[in-house]
């Protein structure tokens, strides 16, 4: 059985450079995104995850009362959630799980249906304009498939992102939360670690200097489907219930 892949994303570490964007759209062959717009706020110019968007470096600027200013730097990326909405509401099986556990959506079985957008609680997964079919990372299934690391990863050039087995990372992510918060750094955290959360864990997950909200990334995410089979099961019974109900009344007319 092939180990679980994921990412570790240690924002402490993140300067910002964009080389984890630039190797995903080369490698990928992601379009561009549209006409160059500055935003004229911050040095984030592509503004958030998106169909021809797979990474994406956020930049914060936070003016604090003790040091002045400082700036949070984070490469978000597509979760690859272990109970994943998106994959779970697809009706055509574009999108499935590889045998890394990672998410893949197939352009040529996509049918732009859009179900997969809205699914998401992280709004990750988007269509594209021109046929509308849904994209996003897919953790470079076939550099895995060949034995590689993801491209971003192999560009980063302080290993802000780190790719390998989940449960090593894990272990390695612990070790540098401890290692912060002996530095001084109290609000070093780790966010989607858990395999508790409302997602089930994460194939991607997070070392912040903040709370999540201060990114962008939803504080407690859960995945839209978690309560389905609930909702399934009481549509079962109150459905077997009235039937019931039926029968007797008909058995009870005829008497």
């Amino acid at each position: 059985m092939t180990a679980r892949m994921g990412f570790f994303t240690d924002t402490s570490i993140c300067i910002g450079c964009k080389a984890c964007e630039v190797a995903c759209k080369e490698w990928n062959l992601v379009p561009e995104d549209g006409p160059l717009a500055l935003t004229g706020d911050s040095y984030d110019n592509t503004g958030a995850l998106g169909a021809d968007t797979w990474r994406h470096v956020a930049f914060v600027e936070q003016r604090r009362d003790d040091d002045g200013l400082r700036w949070l730097m984070s490469s978000d990326v597509c979760k690859h959630c272990s109970s994943a909405a998106c994959l779970e509401v697809c009706p055509t099986g574009a999108l499935f799980r590889t045998e890394f556990s990672t998410v893949v959506v197939q352009p040529d079985i996509c049918n732009g249906c859009g179900y997969c957008v809205p699914a998401c609680p992280f709004g990750v997964i988007d269509r594209r304009e021109d046929d509308g079919r849904a994209f996003k990372c897919t953790l470079c299934y076939d550099r895995l498939r060949d034995g590689l690391q993801p491209a971003c990863a192999t560009a980063c050039p302080t290993d802000s992102i780190q790719f390998g087995e989940l449960d090593e990372l894990r272990q390695r992510a612990r070790a540098r939360v401890a290692t912060l918060h002996d530095a001084g750094v109290a609000e070093a955290r780790l966010y989607l670690e858990d395999e508790d959360d409302g997602v089930g864990g994460a194939g991607a997950f997070f070392l912040l200097l903040d709370e999540p909200e201060v990114y962008g990334l939803p504080p407690d995410p859960v995945s839209t489907t978690r309560d389905l089979p609930t909702l399934w099961r009481a549509a079962a019974l109150a459905a077997g219930t009235l039937a019931a109900a039926v029968a007797a009344a008909f058995v009870g007319g005829r008497r």
